[in-house]
């Protein structure tokens, strides 16, 4: 039976991974795993974590089960951070799922079962979001994300929405958008969200990165315009970038309605998916969150961190948009985008030069992760980048 199986292609940034790992030289450069890095290269654990853990490792006195729900105290302590210490309890509850992939599959296979039929997303995307819909058996309408001057193309969402039909879902980044690093402007939010609301389609927000762009209020502020202004929201959430949890997988499906009824059975719904596809979420990564959200000095020493993280990825950004004109490719956008990712116009044969002359390992898309530059290498990125583009 399993030689009737088809063959697979290869995973392109997993490939890339190991290229990377085989290349002997010194200068070489990962441009292209999307983890956030300190100036020195390392992907450290926050302190606040290893707090975290250490009082987990005191006081955590079983093992045992939680449910198909996950961590509900992590669950609800991510809430008054993500949807604002104002918004109305009564219209929201969440479950824990294994990282922001788990939660997005959650989200579109809930969607699904209530009679989704076509996730309206703006390209280019996160590869996952295609694959997971395709995978739960949705129609996929493309717009395109980004203007040539690399801004938001807020006409091409307009279009989608009016084109939308009853059973559609619009698929929004709410902030640090992977993979261009171009987020709506809060001029543009304050426009989405009655549009959406117009539309009558379902809003899925991946929320993904809050706090990575300029804080976490201010990175929730599309999601909280948005879920304003409609009776019903999907959202899915993730730690493991804004908490580094990235093999603990730690992420957070939620639900948000006016109908407290439907919001109870959208939630069973979520749990009984879950129990067929992981059965129960890790717990050890959640745990650690539920601790420092619930702590005031883990609170701020995380706050901190974080910010740590943002002022690096800001100095990067600022240093390349410096460059300016790079060839053709004009490096001042960048300045101004968001987050962990931007894309530079490169061609294959582009991208290819700079991985055998200079060590520069990217994404075939030209997508690069803004932190893989540290003070060390940022000039030499530069420099092969004015090679292969000139």
């Amino acid at each position: 039976m399993l030689e009737t199986l088809k063959p697979q292609p290869a995973d392109a940034l997993l490939a890339l991974i190991k290229l990377h790992n085989a290349d002997p030289r010194p200068t070489k450069i990962d441009l292209g795993v999307g983890v956030y890095r300190t100036g020195a290269g390392d992907t450290p654990v926050f302190g606040a974590i290893k707090a975290a853990e250490r009082l987990l490792l005191e006081t955590q006195d079983s093992k045992a089960y939680l449910g198909p729900e996950g961590d509900m105290g992590f669950v609800h302590a991510l809430i008054p951070h993500v949807f604002g210490a104002d918004f109305n309890r009564a219209r929201v509850e969440g479950m824990q799922a294994p990282g922001g992939t788990g939660a997005v599959r959650l989200a579109i296979e809930v969607a699904a079962r209530a009679g989704a039929k076509r996730i309206i997303m703006g390209t280019p995307s996160w590869p996952n979001h295609a694959q997971i819909v395709a995978a739960v058996g949705l129609e996929l309408k493309t717009f395109k994300h980004m203007t040539a001057e690399g801004t938001a193309d807020l006409e091409a969402l307009r279009a989608a929405l009016a084109d939308a039909a009853p059973g559609d879902v619009v698929l929004l980044h709410g902030c640090c958008h992977n993979p261009t690093g171009v987020d709506y402007t809060p001029a543009q939010w304050d426009e989405i969200a009655p549009m959406v609301a117009a539309s009558g389609v379902l809003p899925l927000i991946d929320l993904a990165y809050q706090g990575l762009g300029d804080g976490m209020e201010a990175d929730a502020y599309g999601l909280r315009q948005v879920l304003a202004a409609v009776p019903e929201a999907l959202v899915a959430y993730s730690c493991d970038k804004n908490f580094g949890l990235y093999r603990d997988r730690v992420g957070a499906f939620y639900v948000v309605t006016d109908n407290a009824e439907a919001l109870a059975i959208a939630m069973a719904n979520g749990a009984t998916i879950a129990r067929a596809s992981w059965s129960m979420p890790p717990d050890h990564g959640a745990a650690a969150v539920r601790l420092i959200l619930g702590d005031a000095a883990l609170t701020a020493q995380w706050s901190q961190e974080l910010f740590a993280m943002r002022a690096r990825m800001a100095e990067v950004r600022e240093r390349l948009a410096a460059a300016q004109q790079i060839g053709p490719i004009n490096m001042a956008p960048l300045g101004a985008q968001k987050g962990l990712f931007s894309m530079l116009p490169l061609s294959a044969e582009q991208i290819m030069a700079l991985r055998e002359r200079h060590g520069v390992y990217m994404a075939g898309s030209g997508r690069v992760n803004i932190a893989g530059l540290t003070t060390g290498n940022i000039e030499t990125f530069i420099a092969a980048l004015a090679d292969v583009a000139g």
